[in-house]
């Protein structure tokens, strides 16, 4: 069966390969050769000039190796054949990395560069080239793709925030009645909730090795003894960071891997993130169900096979399902990847190739959560109502004021006259005018309605 969307098992391949296609340049298996080609090449061009041996290279011979290692995918393939069933006299490496060597040395032979063949992948082991490999991948993803779509997220949150900070809501806490909020309020704590994890997203570095075998510079130093190594490899990781916001950098201390614990300081951020958009998710979920919030109708559109009139709030139903796919991804990259046995094992590089599936089940969701917030109608109106049906929350101001002005157990007074009844205006009102107070605190509480009682939340909802 030929592959297509259609075909696909994986529905980031299949029914959403509009949106994963996004990350296609960062996490396939092509994108993976070409940033273990550009380590190689870039490697190349540091070792030139740098008194470890190698013949300093020309300003054009320097353009040849950057050249080389943005390849095809035809050429992608001739490296997947080296690896696999060898090719033009090269010999089955089953080693992906060895390829990508092999591949390299055999276009160097066809250049003016062909005396410098053996200095690829000099004194490296394979682990060097791929902890800068995928270093570069994630840091692209969230550079170029994640974070832009989490910024659509945030600026959409604020937006409704502003335009809603005053249009009062029923706030509920256990399920029950509580003191009234403003569904802007509401929306800017996701806001600011967001921010704060995207702000740790973007400071964060991510370490990488560059040390040799088990990570002492071993053959380097028998190689090229009177070369600082160590100097050379933070010289080289530094000069990946122009033009990036998110940092590589140089662990010094590692065994034949680096040990990944930046790795899962960043899942770790991305799996907060996904959770505070998973219970945005449900929460708007609510207000739907609730008829507090609308969603506009697409001519066309079904709802249901059966019942004509729904509207289902798919779009942040989608989000959550995979939310909590990409979050069950995440946390076992983190608990994982962190521990290897001894110097090194093998079980962490089956699991860095799955990066991009956690990263497409979050972009999925992340699209998903734009395209509901782009069709919700705010029913002020019936929040307002909501609202009024239940008087009993501003038991708790008059309550508080009675605490002020010296009343004797005002909370318990309160309690009798509302726990478990329905109350009214009118019996609040009568219950004041029964109180020994000032006549201008009487006024006051008799002002009160739940719609007038939100304290500050359109301050809280506005401010930037």
């Amino acid at each position: 069966m030929p592959f297509e969307p259609l075909t696909a098992i994986s529905s980031i391949d299949g029914r959403y390969r509009d949106i994963s296609s996004a990350l296609l340049e960062h996490f396939s298996e092509f994108g993976l050769i070409r940033k273990r080609l550009f380590v190689e090449c870039e490697y190349l061009i540091a070792l030139s000039g740098a008194g470890v041996g190698m013949r300093k290279l020309g300003k054009e011979e320097k353009t040849i190796l950057q050249q080389l290692s943005q390849i095809s995918t035809e050429e992608a393939h001739v490296v997947k054949k080296i690896e696999k069933e060898g090719y033009e006299g090269i010999p089955a490496t089953n080693h992906d990395v060895k390829a990508v060597e092999y591949f390299l040395k055999m276009k160097l032979a066809k250049t003016s560069l062909a005396d410098i063949s053996e200095w690829t992948h000099f004194a490296l082991t394979s682990e060097d080239v791929n902890s800068i490999a995928y270093a570069l991948s994630l840091r692209t993803a969230l550079q170029s793709t994640i974070l832009p779509a989490l910024d659509e997220v945030k600026d959409v949150l604020l937006a409704l925030a502003q335009e809603h900070a005053a249009t009062p809501m029923l706030a509920r806490t256990h399920g029950q009645p509580a003191s009234p909020t403003s569904f802007g309020k509401e929306m800017r704590v996701f806001e600011s909730r967001l921010a704060r994890q995207m702000e740790q997203l973007r400071s964060r570095s991510i370490l990488v090795k560059f040390g040799g075998a088990t990570g002492n510079y071993n053959a380097h130093m028998v190689a090229a003894p009177e070369t600082d190594w160590r100097a050379f490899a933070k010289k080289f990781v530094d000069g990946l960071n122009v033009g990036y916001d998110i940092r590589i950098e140089l662990n010094e201390v590692t065994t034949q891997i680096e040990p990944h614990d930046t790795y899962a300081e960043m899942f770790d951020n991305l799996r907060r993130i996904n959770t505070i958009l998973l219970d945005l998710s449900q929460d708007m979920w609510r207000y739907i169900s609730d008829g507090w919030v609308g969603q506009k109708t697409k001519e066309g559109e079904v709802g249901s096979s059966a019942m004509p009139h729904k509207v289902n709030p798919i779009d942040f139903e989608n989000a959550e399902g995979n939310f909590g796919v990409a979050n069950a991804l995440f946390t076992h990259f983190s608990q994982k990847l962190p521990v290897s046995r001894l110097q090194r094992d093998l079980s962490d590089s089956t699991v860095e190739r799955v990066f991009g599936t956690a990263f497409a089940h979050s972009l999925i969701g992340y699209r998903s959560l734009l395209k509901g917030l782009g069709k919700i109608d705010v029913n002020a109106g019936a929040m307002l109502e909501a609202l009024q049906t239940h008087p009993e929350v501003i038991a708790e101001a008059i309550q508080t004021v009675l605490r002020r002005e010296g009343v004797e157990v005002p909370y318990e007074r309160l309690k009798e006259l509302t726990r478990g009844r329905k109350v009214t205006l009118e019996d609040f009102a009568s219950f004041i005018d029964s109180l020994d107070i000032g006549a201008d605190v009487k006024k006051r509480l008799k002002a009160l309605r739940p719609e007038n009682y939100i304290g500050l939340a359109a301050e809280i909802a506005k401010e930037k």
